[in-house]
């Protein structure tokens, strides 16, 4: 990270920060305030901040969250504090936590720590903070109003949620105004298009500003999104999302199924709108996302419990979402088809080879099925950043990968 001022020769630009380790990658953003830039360091695991005094003109970074194996921390700002979202090995779904400008080291706790609720992201406002989670596999935002300025904080109480119509869905924080009391946000489902709201924090009011416009004659209300659950061969229940056409879905095992599935790098696959599913559903085609472990949709365990000596969970889970799938009569093995990319790719391979009896045809995009010869090899691109979460120490196997 150089210190560049704007009229000068780079000669005399200074490096406020080097960063020497391969597994970790910089990066920098303002807080919503403009008064201070952060600057992160992070790999797949660990993460620390430095800030820099935008309006005192500094010259040097300071330290606000100091690099420690396993913490993974965001930082933003807002009056006489700084407020930092933690994640550790104890506090896995992370908390959010505030310190004074003055002694980053005293942090008080504003939402602690919770086993069935992951703090995906915040927004803060002059008066208000808005807070993104997953909860019950479903994300879910919540708004609080915050306390003056230069008052105390404590630990936030009377938060709002925000409705949504869908039983899945998908909602993004967007772009807001800090000094705003109004909270942008991105909302879409498997049925419903892309749409961009503002929801007033005082009074509670969602305002649709846009939505996409879908062509071909599209009616949301042909449509109909479900959200069922499968139980795992080791009772776990397992979240899915599907959407079919209401007056084609017979329910007798006829219909013809698409089952997609990718549960891997703590990715939540959430059920967002996509024109060119349409092209089978309006042919009668049943479409299924199977949240299965390894992805994000259930917090951080649910990830934790899809990789290394538990990638298993991974390919078992996505059967037990095919044998419920069948058994309620959405569809039969003769058609069933499924689809993954990439790391889903590696899913197509696995589950094909334990059930081949299962499945009438597979997608395998972009498969990543040479997982061992990929990241021994640290000259392919974005493999070094891979190691710390793919059981790999110093270029050689430890453990098993992904």
């Amino acid at each position: 990270v150089w210190l560049h001022k704007l009229g000068s020769d780079q000669s005399d630009d200074t490096c406020m920060y080097h960063e020497k380790d391969d597994t970790f990658s910089l990066g920098l953003h303002a807080s919503e305030s403009k008064q201070y830039l952060f600057v992160g360091s992070g790999s797949k695991n660990t993460s620390f901040i430095f800030y820099l005094d935008i309006p005192n003109q500094s010259k040097e970074l300071a330290v606000l969250t100091p690099r420690v194996d396993g913490i993974d921390t965001t930082a933003s700002h807002r009056g006489n504090h700084f407020y930092i979202t933690r994640r550790s090995e104890e506090f896995y779904n992370s908390e959010l936590v505030a310190c004074p400008l003055n002694n980053v080291a005293e942090t008080t706790v504003l939402l602690p720590h919770r086993e069935s609720v992951k703090i995906q992201d915040v927004q803060l406002f002059e008066n208000h903070i808005a807070v993104y989670e997953r909860e019950n596999g479903l994300p879910k935002a919540t708004v609080y109003r915050l306390p003056g300025t230069g008052e105390a904080v404590g630990q936030l109480q009377g938060g709002r949620a925000i409705d949504f119509i869908d039983p899945a869905y998908a909602v993004e924080p967007e772009p807001s105004q800090f000094h705003s009391n109004v909270v942008r946000f991105y909302y879409s489902s498997m049925r419903t298009p892309p749409s961009i709201f503002d929801y007033d924090m005082d009074t509670g009011v969602s305002v649709l500003k846009k939505i996409d416009t879908v062509l071909g004659g599209f009616d949301v209300s042909n449509y109909v999104t479900e959200r069922k659950w499968a139980a795992a061969s080791d009772g776990t229940q397992i979240p899915m999302s599907i959407l079919y056409r209401k007056d084609m879905l017979k329910l007798d095992g006829s219909d013809p199924m698409l089952l997609y599935g990718y549960g891997s790098y703590e990715i939540c696959i959430d059920p967002t709108f996509r024109g060119s599913r349409f092209s089978l559903v309006d042919r009668g085609f049943v479409y299924v996302i199977a949240h299965i472990r390894g992805g994000g949709e259930m917090g951080r365990n649910w990830y934790e419990d899809g990789k290394l000596l538990k990638k298993k969970n991974t390919f078992t889970d996505f059967i037990a979402c095919a044998e419920h799938l069948i058994e309620n009569k959405y569809c039969t093995k003769e058609k069933l088809c499924i689809n993954g990319r990439s790391a889903g790719g590696l899913l197509m391979g696995a589950v094909l080879n334990m059930r081949p009896d299962l499945f009438k045809a597979a997608v395998a995009g972009v498969p990543f099925v040479d997982v061992l010869t990929t990241m021994l090899d640290p000259t392919i691109p974005l493999t070094t950043a891979e190691w710390e979460r793919s059981g790999v120490t110093q270029g050689k196997k430890n453990t098993t990968i992904t």
